[in-house]
């Protein structure tokens, strides 16, 4: 008899143990706000341990990113999470706002790439950077896409191997587009499997089947993950709710309505 994987007997409508956070970016134009918020609202009822908001290379969306995280604030009960970046901010500046935090008892969470960052020089040179953020305070670490869920254990063994102890989310980027996914994986370092490219070939002009194997391809992986401990997720969402929302359902998510209104008191800093 052939082993079956535990999670498709999991108790429908429990949460069992899981969190997810989201992240979102700022929008551009009229259209693109329209679709942010209404991403947000279908996806506030998950009640995520957060939601980020990015700002773009440089600093360069600071005044949406703002924005965004103040109406989130105001129209949500979501704990909204301020994206920071190093690139163009001294050293000092990036000291100033991480030791306010500090003060203020906010737990402060780094990025990680099992794939390594793209200017690292190598793997190991780049967890030795996640180490020195994690000696400086940083008690949690979100990784950048990847689709072989090997990559992510293989290089939380180097991780922990390094002493370094602290959380290490996956982060997931359902497949909403693929010719957009191949220019994303190209400037963040991620890779793009034969097997995943094979599997949207012919379909550009596809969108529905497009979709339904997309929906497919995140549910094998979080599945997968889930199978092997994995409790934490942290979904870039593209400003799209459809396949994050699909997946939170098969975790065993269900929405709490009644999560809605004003925002909470407090905020969470997450990602320097």
């Amino acid at each position: 008899m052939s082993a079956v994987r535990a999670s498709r007997f999991a108790e429908a409508g429990a949460r069992r143990g899981l969190s997810v956070s989201f992240e979102f970016f700022p929008p551009k134009t009229p259209e693109m706000e329209q679709s942010l918020w209404e991403c947000v609202r279908r996806l506030a009822p998950l009640k995520p341990n957060f939601v980020s908001v990015t700002y773009g290379a440089g600093g360069s969306t600071r005044e949406r990113t703002h924005a965004t995280v103040k109406r989130i604030l105001a129209e949500t009960m979501l704990t909204p999470a301020a994206h920071l970046t190093c690139v163009a901010a001294t050293r000092a500046d990036v000291d100033a706002v991480t030791e306010a935090y500090a003060r203020a008892d906010i737990e402060v969470s780094v990025s990680a790439y099992p794939e390594k960052h793209p200017d690292s020089p190598s793997v190991q040179a780049d967890i030795d950077m996640l180490k020195a953020k994690v000696d400086a305070g940083a008690s949690r670490a979100m990784t950048q896409f990847f689709f072989e869920n090997s990559l992510y254990f293989r290089y939380l063994d180097r991780v922990r191997a390094s002493g370094i102890d602290i959380p290490i989310v996956p982060g997931i980027l359902p497949v909403q587009n693929f010719k957009q996914v191949k220019n994303f994986t190209a400037r963040a370092g991620a890779s793009i499997p034969r097997w995943l490219a094979e599997r949207f070939e012919g379909l550009d002009d596809d969108p529905a089947t497009r979709k339904l194997i997309a929906a497919a391809v995140a549910a094998e992986q979080v599945i997968d993950l889930v199978d092997n401990g994995v409790t934490d997720f942290h979904f870039y969402t593209m400003n799209r709710a459809d396949l994050v929302y699909a997946i939170c359902h098969l975790l065993g998510l269900r929405p709490d309505h009644s999560f809605t209104g004003n925002a909470q008191s407090s905020t969470e800093k997450e990602r320097v």
